[in-house]
């Protein structure tokens, strides 16, 4: 690992507020409780170091729709562990949207009876509920997972597919697709998936790409190009795809079937804990956490984590050696991987450098 040039990290200052906030959306961990145990899982420090018992309390999500409101954030998160498992996770959403904010759930799709009875009587009972709720599934190969979970699963998104969007962590190099159009199309699912590596977690041992494996990942993903465009889906990149990983002939495929909107930098989304914790996005979670009362507002957060992201990448480059001299990085174009595998390199330089984690 080097360091890297600082042109990258002034490029990235100089974007405009109304794309960082469209990236930076505050993540809510609503609890701390789960209903699987992924190999891969990104909150996996929270899962272990947190009691397990821990949920947020009513006091702290209305302390925390001020201090966004007072940013002029008018989006949230709900994660968890798994957010619908939180008793008054119905309540929580149907407060967010009197309060004028959009709501996106990320959650398993394994949810009790109650909890859809509870989510059928926001639907129907708060005004504009059905546009500004929607959920995001993380979803596992029922080839890899128990007959039970997927039955209950696939329960969930018999009712609720017109306002999920599918999910899919890429942790083996042999992954399939393949079951997620089958979900688009039988359930009426959203058109589009998102589609995320997965990153190392400083201290924790959790499934992941590893950088070598990373081109093969690519390869076997726009393997799947032809079907996406043949069944009208968007694949959506999460952060952590370098950009030199495409010729130039498979950004060109890319950009089209994700319709332009394809980007390879990072937003640096928030995360707040039940314990009002915040970090900078689940791989960083180990270290530079702070409290959310050292802020006055949702911008001061953001501009914080998103420096300290900053001043990560101005240390050490990126996760290749030619990052420090790529013209799409200069151009803040690409942030040259997850920065969790660039923390993970300083950590074990043992204080060496100027960054300190």
């Amino acid at each position: 690992m080097r360091r890297g040039g600082r042109s990258a990290a002034a490029a990235r200052r100089n974007r405009g507020r109304q794309d960082e906030e469209k990236h930076n959306m505050p993540n809510i961990l609503l609890t701390q409780k789960c209903v699987r145990s992924c190999p891969y899982c990104f909150a996996k420090k929270q899962m272990n170091d947190g009691d397990s018992g821990e949920i947020i309390k009513w006091e702290d999500m209305v302390y925390l729709a001020d201090l966004f409101s007072r940013g002029g954030c008018r989006e949230m998160r709900f994660l968890g562990g798994e957010p619908t498992l939180h008793p008054a996770f119905a309540d929580f959403l149907a407060y967010s949207l009197t309060r004028g904010f959009s709501v996106t759930v990320f959650s398993s799709g394994i949810m009790s009876d109650k909890v859809k009875e509870d989510l059928r009587r926001v639907y129907k009972t708060v005004p504009q509920a059905d546009k500004n709720v929607s959920f995001l599934c993380n979803l596992n190969d029922p080839e890899l997972s128990p007959p039970a979970e997927n039955k209950r699963v696939e329960e969930f998104l018999e009712e609720f597919g017109a306002w999920v969007m599918p999910g899919f962590n890429i942790y083996r190099k042999d992954f399939s697709l393949d079951f997620l159009f089958r979900y688009i199309n039988r359930y009426g699912l959203r058109r589009s998936i998102r589609l995320g590596l997965t990153h190392p977690i400083l201290g924790e041992s959790n499934s992941f790409i590893a950088i070598p494996e990373m081109q093969g990942i690519v390869d076997r993903l726009l393997g799947y190009l032809p079907q996406f465009n043949q069944q009208d889906v968007v694949p959506g990149l999460d952060c952590g795809f370098p950009m030199c990983l495409f010729s130039d002939s498979q950004l060109g495929q890319l950009y089209k079937a994700t319709k332009g909107s394809q980007r390879f930098t990072c937003g640096v989304p928030l995360d707040i804990g039940p314990d009002m914790t915040a970090w900078g996005c689940f791989p960083l979670s180990a270290t530079h956490r702070k409290s959310v009362y050292e802020f006055d507002d949702y911008n001061q957060m953001t501009e914080y984590f998103t420096t300290f992201a900053q001043d990560i990448r101005k240390e050490a480059g990126g996760i290749y050696e030619k990052c420090d001299a790529c013209t799409w990085r200069k151009k803040g174009m690409c942030d040259g991987g997850c920065a969790a595998h660039m923390l993970r390199e300083i950590a074990k330089e043992g204080g060496v450098r100027a960054f300190k984690i």
